[in-house]
């Protein structure tokens, strides 16, 4: 049972780091938070990471509820959550001209703003629609495993999601000694890399999703008539 428990707070960390990517976050806080003085631009990143932990275990606790609710089955919430995060794993791997990120309109907006921290930096930046997916899909996931009670596994989780957002305060803490040391290519590189993982984990999930789908006898009854 502990090394389920590693395993689940260890994956948790694998699927979420590179979807969050503070790395993103970093090359646009010191612009952001220009006006800001040091003091209230650590205050803000901390309250940011705490929020982004907060959302993502709302979404991870109130996940088989937004199932039940949209009738949402597992196969499907798994293809489409691949679909998700593959697509934004190819923008970090294909960059546009403009940098994925917040409109003009957006930008000019938190540019003016006292408290960034809910909006832009929680969201969408290090909780958006690729995260949330993915810990939906987790709580799904949770209540299909037997390797560990339903509670530990929840736990585990949210350990997970615990230590990620550790690792984005720790990121974005640093965000002006790690601009200065990576630059925009090193920083435009390791989200490249971190767009190929998404990818890969973006097309797992589709692969299970579509293994699971072909598995349910209510979208496939006649094969499993024929296999008894």
């Amino acid at each position: 049972m502990l090394f389920a428990i590693f395993t689940t707070i260890f994956g948790t960390l694998m699927a979420l780091l590179p979807i969050c990517n503070p790395l993103i976050s970093v090359g646009v806080l010191p612009g952001l938070t220009a006006h800001l003085s040091e003091a209230e631009r650590a205050r803000q990143v901390k309250r940011a990471c705490c929020y982004m932990a907060g959302i993502l275990t709302t979404f991870l606790l109130a996940g088989a509820l937004i199932m039940d609710f949209f009738s949402i089955s597992i196969p499907g919430l798994r293809i489409a959550g691949g679909m998700i995060v593959s697509f934004i794993g190819f923008r970090m791997l294909f960059p546009a001209e403009r940098p994925a990120g917040l409109s003009n309109a957006a930008e000019e907006e938190a540019h003016n703003k006292d408290d960034i921290s809910f909006t832009p930096l929680a969201m969408p930046f290090l909780s958006g629609p690729g995260s949330i997916a993915v810990v939906i899909s987790m709580s799904s996931g949770l209540h299909a495993q037997h390797d560990m009670p339903l509670l530990l596994g929840y736990a585990s989780v949210v350990a997970g999601i615990a230590l990620t957002a550790w690792i984005s305060w720790l990121t974005l803490r640093a965000a002006a000694p790690l601009y200065r040391v990576l630059g925009e290519n090193g920083i435009s590189a390791v989200v490249r890399i971190m767009g190929f993982f998404l990818i890969c984990i973006g097309v797992q999930f589709f692969i299970n999703g579509v293994s699971n789908l072909l598995h349910d006898p209510t979208f496939m009854p006649q094969r499993v008539a024929a296999s008894h």
